[in-house]
């Protein structure tokens, strides 16, 4: 028995997510646990991005924000299209 009850027919798309070890259960987390996990979410992706500039420096800034230029332009493209 999992915390979690899952619908029975998940599309693919989510169930390939879900079947990602880690990300998969963040996701699962956010999508049919609690409404506050997706805040906790934010906070520990936001923690692990401090992590990664304290460890690598400017790179650590830098890359995850270079890695998020396609999200960000997918996602104004699509606010612009309505």
């Amino acid at each position: 028995m999992s915390a979690i009850d899952l619908p029975r027919n998940l599309p693919l798309g989510q169930r390939l997510l879900f079947s990602v070890p880690l990300l998969g259960r963040i996701a699962k987390e956010v999508a049919y646990g609690d409404s506050d996990n997706i805040y906790y979410a934010i906070v520990a992706g936001l923690s692990l991005w401090g992590i990664a500039i304290l460890l690598f420096g400017i790179p650590g800034l830098y890359i995850p924000a270079l890695a998020l230029v396609p999200v960000i332009w997918t996602l104004l493209i699509l606010i612009t299209r309505g």
